[in-house]
C-alpha cells in the first residue's frame, strides 16, 4: 500500500498495533515479522492471513493446544550446517533434535479431521514434509542429555574403556598416597584438588619440599601447596592423553554427524521459519483476543461497510480503565464516497476518523478487527492522511501552506483505490477564503472517486454536502442539555459546533458571550441555531424510536403469550366435547349390554318355559313398552336441571340444545335446513331436526 505522508502509520498509530503484536511474539522470526508488519493489497493474501488468525483465534477460544513449542533462536547455527566442513557442537544438535520433533508433532496434529476443520493453518506446511531420519541420526550418536554414546563408533567405545580403567587405577593411588601424607600430618583441610586438568593434593606450604612432584601453585594466602605427587604424574599423563583421545573422537562424530546432516539443511531452515510463521500467527490471534477482533467480508472493491467498529487502542485502554467505548458505524460506497464529520471539539470526530483509518490499515495487514462480523471491509491501494498542524520550518511554510501542499499531493495522485482522511479542511486561512478552497478540494477528491473522511467546522462544506452526489453528512452526538459530547457518530445530517453551548458551560461572561453572538451574522447564527435544534430532534426522536421498539418488542411478546394461551383453551375445549361425548357412548353401550344380557335370558327362559306366551308378553314389554323413553345419563340430567325446552321456532340468537349429546350452545347463522350452532368456541353445522328450543332455568328465583 502506498501511504502519505511517511508519517500516516504514526498519525495513525499503527506502530503501536505492531508494538503490541511484538510483545506477543516469542521468536525472533515473529518478532521481525511483527516489526515490520506488511499492508497487502491484493485479496488472496489478506484472506489467508486473517483466515489463519480467525483459526488459531477459535483455537485458543475452545482451549486446545497447537503443538508449536520450538521458540529457540536458532538461525545463525542452521546456517552451520549448510557450509562444508563445518561442526554443530552437542548442544547444537540437541536444538536440531528439538526442531525436527516440533515439526513432527505438528504433521501428526494436522489428522485429516483437522485438516479439514483449519485449513488456513495447515496452509503454512503444505509444501513441508516430515523427515523422521533426521531425529533417528541424531538419536544414533547422542543421548537424551546430548552427549555423545560410548557406542557412537568402536574407536570411541576404547579409548572410553580405557579411560575408565585408568581413572580408577589414578584414583586407588592417589587415595593412598593422600593417606599417607594425612598420617604424616602434611595434608592442608582440603586434601585434594585439580589443576589444569591433573588431580593434585593439598598439602602445608612447610611440607611442601618434603612431599615429592610437581608443584603447581599455592593458595592466595601461601599456606598452601598444590603438589602432583611423583607416583601418579605417569597416571595423570595417560588419563590426559586419553582424554584428548577422546575429544578429537567426539569431534570427528560430531563432525561426520554435521555432514550427514548437511543434505537436510534446507528443509531444516524451513522448518523453523514454519514454526516461527506459526508463532507469528499465534501472536495476531492474541491480539485479536485482546481487542475482541472478529473477520469481516473482504470484497475487492473500494468499500467501507462496518458495523460497531471500535478504536483498537482506545478500546484496550478503557478495557483496563473500566470504561464504556462508544462504535462507529459507517458505510461509504460508490453512491456515497466522502463523509463530512462535523461537531463541537472534543466530541469525537478525530477518533472516529482514525478508528475507520486504523481498522482499514490491520485488515490488510491481516490482523482481526474489532468490528460485527456482519461488517465488510474493501481493499485499498493508497491511503493519505492529513491530521493536525503540520507548518514545516525547514521549508517556511506557514500551516495553512503545509495544508496546501498536502492537498495538491491528493488531488494529483488519487484515484478510486484510494482512501483518505482530512482533519479541519480548509483551516488555518480566512473562513471565506479556505471554505471556498475546501469545497473546490473536496469537489476535485469526489470528481476522482476517491473515498474518505474529512471533519470541518465550515458550513458551506455541510451545505455542499446536503445537495453534491457522492459526499454525505456526519455529526457527532452532543447533549445540550448537559453540554456534554455524547461520541456517537450520526450520518445523514450535519452538526453544530455548539460555540456558544461550550463557552457557556466553561463560564464564559454572559455579556460577552451576547456581544459574540452580534458579531456574528444574522444568516449564519440561524443556521447554527437551526443544526443545533435539528441535532437535539433527531436524539430526541432516537430516544421515542427505541421506546417504541421497546414496546413493540414487548407486544408482539404478549401476543405470542395470548395466542398460546388461546390455543391452549381451544385444545381444552375440544378435549371437553371428546370426554363428554365418550362419556354419552359409554352410556349407550352399557344401555346396549344390559340389552343384550336380557335377551339372552328371555331366550333361555323361552326354551326352558312350556309358557310361551308370557315370555312373549314379557319380551314385547321390554322392546317396546318404553318406546319413547328418553335414555337418561349424569350429562342429560345436568342439562336438564339448567335448561327447560321450549315449543317456539328456532330463530338467529335462539339458545338451543343438541338432542344427541346434550350440548347447548347459540344459533349464530340458519342456512335453509342446518344451522350454525356456537358451543363454547367452536361453531357447529347441525341439522335443525336435531335442535330443541331452551332457555336458561332460573335457579336463584326457585331458592
Amino acid at each position: 500500500m502506498r501511504l502519505y505522508p511517511e508519517s500516516a502509520l504514526v498519525q495513525l498509530e499503527f506502530d503501536k498495533i505492531r508494538q503490541i503484536l511484538q510483545e506477543h511474539a516469542r521468536t525472533a522470526y515473529a518478532k521481525e515479522k511483527a516489526t515490520n508488519l506488511r499492508i497487502h493489497t491484493r485479496k488472496e493474501y489478506i484472506e489467508l492471513e486473517l483466515s489463519q488468525t480467525h483459526e488459531y483465534k477459535l483455537l485458543q477460544q475452545q482451549g486446545q493446544n497447537f503443538p508449536n513449542d520450538f521458540t529457540h533462536p536458532f538461525s545463525k547455527e542452521l546456517k552451520l550446517l549448510g557450509i562444508p566442513g563445518a561442526m554443530l557442537s552437542a548442544e547444537e544438535f540437541m536444538l536440531v533434535r528439538r526442531l525436527a520433533t516440533n515439526m513432527g508433532n505438528i504433521f501428526r496434529w494436522f489428522d485429516a479431521e483437522r485438516r479439514s476443520a483449519y485449513p488456513a493453518l495447515a496452509q503454512v506446511i503444505d509444501e513441508l514434509y516430515y523427515e523422521k531420519v533426521i531425529v533417528e541420526l541424531i538419536d544414533d550418536v547422542l543421548d537424551e542429555y546430548g552427549v555423545v554414546k560410548d557406542n557412537a563408533s568402536d574407536d570411541l567405545y576404547k579409548i572410553r574403556m580405557s579411560l575408565f580403567r585408568k581413572r580408577n587405577e589414578l584414583r586407588r593411588m592417589f587415595e593412598k598416597v593422600v593417606a599417607k601424607l594425612n598420617k604424616a600430618g602434611y595434608t592442608a583441610d582440603i586434601d585434594e584438588s585439580f589443576s589444569n586438568g591433573r588431580r593434585v593434593v593439598a598439602v602445608f606450604s612447610e611440607h611442601k619440599r618434603q612431599v615429592k612432584g610437581i608443584l603447581h601453585g599455592e593458595s592466595d594466602s601461601r599456606k598452601t601447596a598444590f603438589i602432583e605427587p611423583e607416583e601418579t604424574i605417569e597416571l595423570n599423563n595417560e588419563v590426559f592423553s586419553l582424554e584428548s583421545e577422546e575429544a578429537r573422537e567426539v569431534n570427528r562424530i560430531l563432525r561426520e554427524l554435521t555432514s550427514r546432516l548437511s543434505v537436510y539443511a534446507d528443509l531444516l531452515k524451513r522448518y523453523l521459519q514454519a514454526a516461527g510463521e506459526y508463532d507469528f500467527i499465534r501472536a495476531k490471534a492474541k491480539l485479536a483476543i485482546d481487542i475482541n477482533g472478529n473477520l469481516p467480508n473482504i470484497v475487492d472493491k473500494a468499500l467501507i461497510e462496518l458495523k460497531d467498529a471500535y478504536h483498537p487502542l482506545l478500546l484496550l485502554y478503557n478495557k483496563q480503565s473500566g470504561k464504556r467505548t462508544i462504535p462507529v458505524t459507517i458505510t461509504l460506497d460508490e453512491k456515497k464516497r466522502i463523509l463530512v464529520i462535523s461537531g463541537p471539539n472534543a466530541g469525537g470526530k478525530t477518533v472516529s476518523m482514525k478508528t475507520i483509518g486504523l481498522n482499514q490499515l490491520m485488515v490488510q495487514s491481516g490482523l482481526l478487527v474489532p468490528v460485527s462480523p456482519v461488517s465488510q471491509m474493501g481493499i485499498f491501494k493508497q491511503l493519505f492522511i492529513h491530521i493536525g498542524d503540520t507548518q514545516s520550518i525547514e521549508f517556511e511554510l506557514s500551516t495553512y501552506s503545509s495544508h496546501l501542499l498536502h492537498m495538491k499531493h491528493f488531488i494529483e495522485t488519487a484515484n478510486g483505490k484510494t482512501l483518505f482522511f482530512i482533519d479541519e479542511l480548509g483551516s488555518g486561512s480566512d473562513p471565506n477564503l479556505g471554505g471556498a478552497f475546501a469545497e473546490v478540494i473536496m469537489e476535485e477528491l469526489n470528481r476522482k472517486h476517491a473515498m474518505g473522511i474529512v471533519t470541518t467546522h465550515y458550513l458551506n462544506l455541510k451545505v455542499m454536502a446536503n445537495h453534491v452526489p457522492g459526499i454525505i453528512n456526519g455529526a457527532m452526538a452532543f447533549d445540550e442539555k448537559n453540554l456534554l459530547p455524547l461520541y456517537e457518530l450520526k450520518i445523514g445530517k450535519p452538526g453544530s459546533s455548539y460555540t456558544f453551548s461550550i463557552a457557556e458551560r466553561i463560564g464564559l461572561p454572559k455579556q460577552l458571550i451576547q456581544k459574540a453572538r452580534n458579531l456574528v451574522s444574522e444568516d449564519h447564527f440561524k443556521l447554527d441555531k437551526l443544526l443545533n435544534r435539528t441535532e437535539q430532534d433527531l436524539q430526541h426522536l432516537s430516544k421515542e424510536k427505541k421506546e417504541l421498539d421497546k414496546l413493540l418488542k414487548e407486544n408482539a411478546r404478549l401476543k405470542a403469550e395470548m395466542e398460546k394461551v388461546m390455543d391452549k383453551e381451544r385444545h381444552r375445549q375440544q378435549v371437553e366435547l371428546l370426554k363428554q361425548q365418550n362419556r354419552i357412548t359409554e352410556d349407550r353401550l352399557a344401555y346396549l349390554k344390559d340389552m343384550e344380557r336380557k335377551l339372552r335370558q328371555i331366550v333361555l327362559d323361552y326354551k326352558k318355559t312350556e309358557k310361551k306366551e308370557e315370555v312373549i308378553k314379557h319380551l314385547h314389554g321390554l322392546l317396546f313398552k318404553q318406546k319413547e323413553q328418553v335414555v337418561v345419563n349424569k350429562l342429560a340430567k345436568k342439562v336438564d336441571s339448567k335448561y327447560k325446552e321450549l315449543p317456539s321456532d328456532i330463530t338467529i340468537g335462539s339458545l338451543v340444545k343438541l338432542k344427541k349429546n346434550y350440548q347447548v350452545g347459540e344459533v349464530k347463522e340458519i342456512r335453509g335446513k342446518r344451522a350454525i350452532v356456537q358451543i363454547g368456541v367452536i361453531p357447529m353445522n347441525v341439522d335443525l331436526a336435531d335442535l330443541v328450543r331452551v332457555e336458561k332455568v332460573d335457579t336463584e328465583g326457585k331458592n
